[in-house]
């Protein structure tokens, strides 16, 4: 995969992953009060930078980690 197919996918993986789990934290720890769209966003705005450079970082590893254990898979 090159860097350009990687750096989309990891951020419209992260996009997605950060917008739910953002929520859902950010829902179970304040509940649903005035402010919790802009909490929400704050913590979207925060986790999604990160979690887009780990996942292109990361996609490379993990490819081939998941090559290996299907390999195993595949070989019983």
């Amino acid at each position: 995969m090159d860097a350009k197919t990687r750096l989309i996918m990891a951020t419209v993986m992260s996009s997605v992953m950060v917008f739910m789990v953002t929520l859902l934290v950010t829902y179970l720890n304040l509940g649903f009060r005035s402010d919790f769209l802009m909490q929400w966003a704050k913590a979207y705005a925060i986790a999604w930078p990160v979690a887009a450079a780990t996942g292109f970082l990361v996609m490379p590893v993990a490819r081939r980690a998941t090559d290996g254990i299907l390999r195993r898979i595949a070989a019983r």
